[in-house]
């Protein structure tokens, strides 16, 4: 992953609320009450780390959450953030570098739009081999469901990250054929944004 949102960091929450409003933050807490008590978490490219507070709100303590996270400077703020107490094992790296024990839920907030169509297929085998079997999967993204506007923002958004922060993608790869090809089963969505955004609760078979 060549994508490092250092250089937008101190002002990333900020941009994101100007421009959707609620909508990025409602989406990725949407299924935070799916997560079973004393669960083993996996979080793969949280920003700033306020999805911890979230789920510490839900979750007080009982869980022990592995934070991976490329950007030192997301990873700082992170650090920050009160978790209860729940246990946040940090680490500040890309995934593909990351080789853990299974995790009973992973949680990835708009990881997949950061890679072309043909880095998607490797990355997703390796973060899925890291869910146990049976295991949860929260997966919020922009999707395109043939409005207009949402092809001027995607391109907007893809342009100003890749000029500030080196992503890779011109477009949204299709995450949700990876899904597939792995046997997920999508117990529930929910979109947001004039559908722009989606988030999705799958299951590892």
């Amino acid at each position: 992953m060549r994508g490092n949102y250092d250089n937008s960091a101190p002002f990333y929450d900020r941009l994101s609320r100007l421009v959707f409003g609620k909508a990025l933050v409602n989406a990725q807490k949407h299924f935070i009450p799916k997560i079973p008590a004393n669960s083993s978490v996996l979080i793969i490219g949280g920003g700033t780390g306020w999805i911890l507070e979230e789920i510490t709100k839900v979750h007080p303590a009982g869980l022990n959450m592995t934070y991976v996270e490329v950007s030192a400077r997301m990873t700082a703020l992170s650090k920050k953030r009160k978790i209860g107490l729940n246990n946040v094992t940090f680490i500040n790296l890309p995934i593909q570098q990351v080789y853990t024990d299974q995790h009973n839920v992973i949680i990835t907030p708009f990881l997949f739009d950061n890679f072309t169509e043909a880095n998607l297929s490797p990355l997703f085998a390796h973060i899925q081999a890291l869910l146990k079997p049976g295991g949860l999967w929260l997966n919020t993204d922009f999707q395109l469901t043939g409005k207009w506007w949402q092809h001027v923002l995607l391109k907007s958004m893809l342009l100003f990250f890749k000029v500030l922060c080196g992503v890779e993608s011109w477009r949204l790869p299709d995450a949700g054929k990876q899904f597939r090809l792995h046997g997920y089963i999508t117990e529930s969505e929910k979109t947001f944004y004039g559908d722009f955004v989606v988030t999705r609760l799958y299951r590892k078979s």
